[in-house]
């Protein structure tokens, strides 16, 4: 038994790390093989390598099929788990109705972001012996602090109740390990955003090094981290210098695009209103032998947003390859969307265009005919390179985007003054919509139709203490549901406890 919790707590920790290839629009290097720590990190080029693996987790919000955005919408109030059947991914049809248990809950949720972390530990403890230029160090040191803080942030999001781990764990470690408070959880995050912000470019060159984290993407994680940490002034103060102006251009170049189905054009790569982008690729030749492993590159939201047999019969229709109907708009939503200028962009109305002979599909469950249109596939993006189609989309996907950080800003101000005003008018006149009185139901209001299908609204209903009323159709438990079970795999022989309510 002590050999099984060994491989998959905390994976990787019997002194290997293993580095595996990053989206190549992440990072042109591609790392290659393994590497004892003994000997590893001897100049600047295996420092690069290693900080290419800890980039690799990134790819957890769209790379796979246990990736944040398909398993949190599932268990938002305004999407279905959907799929195949209600056996179709144990995890993500549990969380659909919040049904979870230990057993079930993806073990990748926990065991890859502390890859990780495990990367990122690894990296920080060997960087300051590696003989490389003293300012790209700092870089270095930046980058990875920021990644770990972005990895123990989702963590504690989704478990709460989790193990601060800051030094590479040995197998000696594992079972002595403990849960960290939440409070020194946020206290840990912030002070490694703070300290990476410092040394965090400005700017990066795009075609070289777009995706690497610079100093706004830093400054927009720490106040979106504030929020959550109900430090509202700190978030605003962080989120003003991310957003600038509303409406205009930001001292790091961001702006709102013109128009919103720009966002979810897959060619727009980098566009101004990307902060933080997490990047696919087609080129990576990915297959089923590698899905889900890191290694793979392509977006698999793509396929799993997508309708069910699809077939274009009209030419009102979109062209589009098949997919597997996961994420589906439940009719509430549909009747909240349909009159907004949004609407065309996020959903694709299948119910209409099968009603009017112009596309038929096959219903999936929990179908309601309305898919995810952010993501759904594209004829255009099917690669025609080796490995399988499906599994190599190449639209990137955004961690955190603008109006996000203008909206996050608007409610860290308590939805109130002319600032929030201006952000709240900022994100509507983008679509043609007018001025309303801000408040903090205006603003929750506007982040559902904004930023549907992206995979934020269920943490958003967890921190306004919405759950509990918005989901409690779909099984919601107050003080339970509003975090994962611990994988039963880490509990085994360890000193961890399984959070509130999943006691078998």
């Amino acid at each position: 038994m002590k050999e099984k919790v060994i491989k998959y707590l905390f994976i990787a920790v019997a002194g290997i790390i293993s580095l595996v290839s990053c989206e190549k629009g992440f990072i042109e290097v591609q790392p290659k093989g393994q590497f004892l720590t003994a000997n590893y990190y001897a100049d600047q080029n295996q420092a690069f390598s290693a900080l290419v693996g800890v980039y690799d987790v990134v790819r957890k919000n769209s790379g796979g099929f246990e990736n944040m955005i398909t398993m949190m919408n599932a268990g938002s109030d305004d999407q279905y788990a959907g799929g195949g059947g209600s056996t179709d991914g144990a995890g993500i049809q549990g969380f659909n109705t919040f049904t979870l248990t230990q057993l079930i809950v993806p073990e990748s949720f926990w065991n890859d972001y502390y890859q990780g972390i495990f990367r990122a530990n690894t990296l920080l403890s060997k960087i300051e012996n590696v003989k490389m230029d003293a300012a790209l160090k700092l870089r270095f040191t930046a980058e990875t602090k920021a990644l770990r803080a972005y990895y123990y942030f989702n963590l504690v999001l989704m478990f709460k109740n989790i193990p601060l781990l800051l030094e590479p764990l040995t197998a000696s470690d594992m079972y002595d390990v403990v849960q960290a408070t939440p409070a020194a959880v946020y206290a840990q995050i912030e002070k490694d955003l703070t300290e990476a912000i410092v040394d965090l470019p400005a700017t990066v060159p795009v075609a070289t090094e777009g995706g690497r984290l610079t100093k706004g993407i830093g400054q927009a994680l720490l106040g979106k981290v504030y929020l959550y940490d109900n430090k509202g002034a700190l978030a605003a103060a962080q989120l003003a210098e991310v957003n600038g102006t509303p409406g205009g251009t930001s001292q790091y170049g961001y702006r709102l695009l013109t128009k919103f189905s720009d966002l979810w054009v897959v060619s727009n790569k980098f566009n101004s209103e990307a902060i933080f982008e997490v990047c696919h690729s087609s080129t990576g030749s990915s297959g089923w032998g590698n899905w889900g492993s890191g290694s793979d590159e392509g977006n698999t939201v793509n396929v799993m947003a997508g309708p069910r047999s699809y077939s274009k019969k009209g030419p009102n229709a979109p062209d589009l390859p098949s997919g597997w109907s996961f994420n589906v708009f439940t009719q509430d939503f549909y009747d909240v969307i349909k009159s907004d200028p949004r609407f065309g962009a996020t959903v694709l109305d299948m119910k209409a265009l099968q009603l009017e002979g112009q596309a038929d599909y096959i219903e999936g469950y929990q179908n309601t005919g309305y898919f995810l249109n952010k993501f759904t596939p594209r004829q255009s993006d099917v690669s025609t390179g080796s490995g399988d189609a499906v599994l190599n989309y190449k639209q990137d996907t955004y961690a955190i985007r603008l109006a996000d950080t203008y909206l996050l800003e608007a409610e860290a101000l308590g939805g109130t003054g002319a600032r929030a005003q201006a952000l709240l008018d900022a994100v509507r006149t983008r679509v043609g919509l007018p001025s309303v009185p801000v408040s903090l139901a205006a603003i929750k209001a506007e982040r559902r139709l904004e930023l549907a299908g992206e995979g934020f609204r269920f943490f958003d209903l967890v921190r306004w203490g919405d759950a509990a009323t918005k989901l409690a159709g779909k099984g919601f438990v107050a003080g339970k549901s509003e975090i994962f079970p611990i994988p039963n795999r880490e509990l085994l022989g360890t000193k961890l406890v399984q959070n509130p309510g999943y006691n078998q």
